[in-house]
C-alpha cells in the first residue's frame, strides 16, 4: 500500500491473511512492514497467517502508515523458518529499504554479492541483497535526482526477471517500486469513495466514512482483494512506481 496520508491497512490485511492457509495455500509464514516517517516497524511469523496470533494482533492494532508491504509465503526455495519470511529489510543511504517477492529465480545465487549478505536461504533475499548492492555500487551516495534511482531499479528488475518469475515489491518509505513478471493487480482509491467488499472474508467497509476528500490510496496485490471494485491487472514485465498513493511517471 502507498497513501498520501497515514492510513489504516487493517481492511486489506484482514482479507490477505485468509489466503495464508484458509482460502489459499500460502501457509509457510508471513510478514508485514510499516513505514512511519523515517521509522520502520515489522512483524513476522513462520506459521500460516490464518492461524497466527501475531496476525490477529495486527488486525486489532490500528497502525497508520503511508507505505506498507505485506507478504504471505508459499515456500519453494529455503526451509520454513523465521529468517526466511518476507519482507526483508536492509539499510542504504541512511534509509530502511524493504522487499518482498514471489516466484522462483534459477541461478540468482550465481550473481556476486558485494555489500549485503542474506541471513536466510531464500532466492528472494539473495535477489534483494544483490539489488541493493548494485544500487550502492552505482550510487555510493544518494543521487539528487529520484529518476536516476527509478531507472536503475527498473533495469535491475528486468535483469533478475530473466532468471524466472519476479513479482516484486520494494520500498524506501517514500516510494513503492513494483515489478510484475507474471501476476500483480492494483487499485487506486480516491474521491468519490465507495463501499468495498473483501473477497476472502465477510467484511466490507464504506470508505466515504473512513476518509477525507483529499485521500489517495493505492493497493497492489497478486490477485484483487475485493469483489466489487475494478482492479487493474499489470502487464508482464511492467514496472511501476507509486509515491503518496499516486503513480510516478517513469521516464
Amino acid at each position: 500500500m502507498s497513501a498520501n496520508v497515514p492510513t489504516d491497512i487493517r481492511f486489506s490485511f484482514s482479507g490477505l491473511i485468509k489466503r495464508g492457509g484458509e482460502t489459499a495455500d500460502h501457509k509457510d509464514g508471513w510478514g508485514i512492514a510499516f513505514y512511519e516517517g523515517k521509522g520502520y516497524r515489522s512483524f513476522h511469523d513462520p506459521i500460516a497467517s490464518a492461524d497466527s496470533a501475531v496476525a490477529k494482533f495486527i488486525q486489532g492494532y490500528p497502525i497508520k502508515s503511508t507505505a506498507v508491504i505485506c507478504h504471505i509465503r508459499k515456500a519453494n526455495r529455503g526451509r520454513v523458518c523465521l529468517e526466511n519470511t518476507h519482507p526483508f529489510s536492509r539499510e542504504l543511504w541512511g534509509i530502511t529499504w524493504s522487499f518482498a517477492h514471489n516466484g522462483q529465480l534459477k541461478g540468482i545465487k550465481n550473481k556476486q554479492l558485494n555489500h549485503y549478505q542474506p541471513v536466510g536461504t531464500t532466492d528472494s533475499e539473495y535477489a534483494f541483497c544483490w539489488m541493493l548492492g548494485q544500487l550502492k555500487k552505482t550510487f555510493p551516495e544518494k543521487p539528487k535526482q529520484k529518476k536516476e534511482i527509478r531507472l536503475v531499479i527498473d533495469r535491475l528488475c528486468r535483469e533478475i526477471a530473466t532468471l524466472g518469475v519476479f513479482n516484486m515489491l520494494l520500498s524506501d518509505a517514500a516510494n513503492l517500486y513494483v515489478y510484475c513478471s507474471t501476476k500483480l493487480s492494483w487499485i487506486t482509491r480516491q474521491a468519490p469513495f465507495q463501499e468495498a467488499q473483501l473477497k476472502d472474508a465477510d467484511v466490507s467497509v464504506d470508505f466515504k466514512n473512513e476518509t477525507s476528500i483529499d485521500d489517495v490510496v493505492t493497493v497492489i496485490a497478486t490477485e484483487p482483494l475485493t469483489t466489487n471494485e475494478e482492479w487493474v491487472q499489470m502487464g508482464r514485465n511492467e514496472f511501476m512506481v507509486v509515491s503518496l498513493g499516486k503513480q510516478v511517471p517513469h521516464r
